[in-house]
């Protein structure tokens, strides 16, 4: 029982917690520069660069891949950046014109190239392929010692856990820039720091988590994790890094209830067939975000953040 269970599910559970807590802490700090839908943004245009890199190179390849997906990410913020400076609009409407319009790019590309032909179709990039990720050489809890056992992991678990540790890195290393520049970026840039510079960097730090989670996960995890975590956080706490830590807490939960219960949460109720993981992690996300806007202590917040 517990060959099969390393197996077949600690390779999902883990890569599922590492995405999930990868776009989490970002998510955090776009939650409060108002920035919430570039998540949304990033994991849909990373459709038409997966196209369009297997289009040119007619590799599946992941370095490929990514490479096209990462370089999608940068394009649309550059567009969506673009869009709301020249055509003076607020940032939510830029985002939804240049995420939809670049995903239904995709769309057509899929159709017209003939990539769907080779597993890059709409469901896959939807719901990623976190149930398919399993560990066929390990053999029991030894097999995390055994050099060779842990060759065989899924590439997937050491890029999201790489990912993750950028993550938590940059974070850490801008957390007081990063603060200013969220809360007041006036005097962020009168004091000599560089926001932009800052904002930039949030940017390109969330586009790399949400390229290599949607690799593995798909879109609809990517886009739950951005913002879902970071809002039923904020609801919780009047502190920012008491905040950016329960939104990990939370995103990981969601990620462990939602794929336990993708598994099992059917056979409860008499149904022979196992539903999305991705989809349940997203529903369970939504719900810890539910109960803590309906019963969570700063539902009815005024004010400004403690920041320690």
């Amino acid at each position: 029982m517990d060959a099969v269970f390393v197996q077949l599910s600690l390779p999902p559970l883990v890569i599922g917690v590492c995405a999930a807590v990868a776009c989490a802490l970002p998510g955090n700090f776009l939650l409060l520069r108002r920035q919430a839908m570039l998540g949304d943004a990033v994991a849909h245009v990373v459709l038409p660069g997966l196209v369009l890199a297997f289009v040119v190179t007619g590799s599946l390849a992941a370095p490929v891949m990514i490479g096209g997906a990462l370089g999608a990410a940068l394009l649309s913020v550059a567009l969506i950046e673009a869009v709301r400076r020249l055509g003076r609009i607020e940032p939510g409407a830029a985002m939804g014109a240049v995420f939809t319009t670049l995903f239904a790019i995709g769309v057509v590309l899929l159709e017209v190239t003939g990539a769907s032909g080779v597993h890059l179709d709409v469901e896959h990039a939807l719901m990623g392929n976190l149930e398919s990720l399993i560990w066929f050489d390990a053999t029991g809890w030894a097999s995390l010692l055994d050099p060779a056992a842990l060759a065989g992991l899924p590439p997937q678990l050491g890029r999201m856990a790489a990912v993750l540790f950028m993550v938590i890195l940059v974070l850490w290393l801008l957390r007081r820039p990063l603060a200013v520049a969220t809360f007041d970026e006036g005097f962020a840039r009168a004091t000599g720091q560089r926001p932009g510079l800052v904002g930039m960097i949030l940017v390109a730090l969330s586009a790399a988590a949400a390229v290599t989670a949607f690799e593995a996960v798909g879109a609809i995890i990517v886009i739950a994790m951005f913002t879902a975590p970071p809002a039923a956080a904020r609801l919780l706490t009047g502190r920012l890094w008491t905040q950016v830590r329960l939104s990990a807490l939370i995103a990981a939960i969601s990620a462990i209830l939602g794929y336990v219960l993708a598994g099992h949460g059917p056979l409860w109720f008499g149904i022979p067939h196992a539903v999305s993981a991705a989809g349940m992690i997203a529903v369970v996300a939504g719900i810890i975000l539910a109960g803590a806007a309906a019963f969570g202590p700063h539902r009815r917040r005024s004010g400004a953040f403690v920041t320690s």
